[in-house]
């Protein structure tokens, strides 16, 4: 074989290894968008509300990294949980979350004044088509809250700002959890849809933004101590399969490789 021919044989493999790589690089580095926490089907049948039920066994989970949340209390800035991971899974009905953290002991009881309960809310937008601000929405832009804490007590909280907590007269959603091996496992319920004033429907076509906190009561925090995420989103919304400037600049990346790769071949061809 000549010079030049094993030169565009080279060229050539090449310009099939990039393809490759331009076509399975967006799957392999984002194959989820930013944020996201998928929901996936799951049978009614297998239980989905009890922490250790095998519906949980395929469903995608999500490392969702903590940080301290600004507060005025004494040392807000001192929290211990550091990341909650997050499934979320639905039946025909109900909307499912299982938070699981780390946490090696398990506060169950607040017997005194300076004793506190483990604890972890959700946070869902009322309006789930406009943002609100992450500290308790606002009064423009309420959220809806899920509080539940170690003693076994399930709070659905209606609030417009930091301070603002009213409780519905009557939860409709439903906690479940269990404390093994160094980690709590939460799951908490709600019926998808909702028709009840100030209540977030989940039967929406459109991506519903969800964010989170945890709280270590033997670590003394409680209140506006606590650890929290940033906002994550449930893809209910028919978007894009990731960040619109990730495709960009793959599809631009491929572009220009493949244009490398077509000049090097035609500069072989002509030697």
């Amino acid at each position: 074989m000549s010079e030049r021919r094993t030169a565009a044989v080279a060229a050539v493999a090449v310009v099939v290894l990039l393809l490759l790589v331009a076509v399975a690089g967006p799957a392999a580095v984002s194959a989820r968008p930013a944020n996201e926490i998928p929901v996936q089907s799951v049978a009614a049948d297998d239980r989905p509300q009890r922490p250790t039920s095998e519906a949980w066994n395929t469903v995608p989970s999500v490392n969702v990294p903590l940080t301290s949340a600004p507060s005025g209390v004494p040392n807000a800035s001192d929290t211990s949980v550091e990341s909650v991971r997050v499934q979320s899974a639905q039946t025909d009905e109900r909307l499912y979350l299982r938070l699981s953290w780390a946490d090696g002991t398990a506060d169950r009881n607040a017997t005194s004044p300076r004793s506190f309960l483990d604890a972890a809310a959700v946070q869902v937008p009322v309006n789930t088509s406009v943002r609100p601000p992450i500290s308790m929405g606002s009064t423009r832009n309420l959220v809806n809250v899920w509080y539940w804490s170690a003693d076994g007590e399930t709070e659905e909280l209606l609030a417009g700002g930091p301070g603002s907590t009213t409780e519905f007269e009557r939860t409709a959603v439903e906690t479940t959890a269990s404390h093994d091996d160094g980690r709590w496992t939460v799951v908490m319920s709600r019926p998808l849809d909702s028709d009840a004033a100030n209540r977030t429907s989940f039967a929406v076509d459109n991506d519903v933004d969800v964010a989170f906190a945890v709280w270590n009561g033997s670590e003394m925090e409680r209140s506006g101590r606590k650890s929290v995420s940033e906002w994550y989103h449930f893809p209910f919304g028919p978007g894009p399969q990731g960040p619109p400037y990730e495709s960009i600049l793959w599809t631009v990346a491929g572009l220009a490789i493949v244009g490398v790769a077509l000049v090097t071949i035609e500069a072989v061809r002509k030697n």
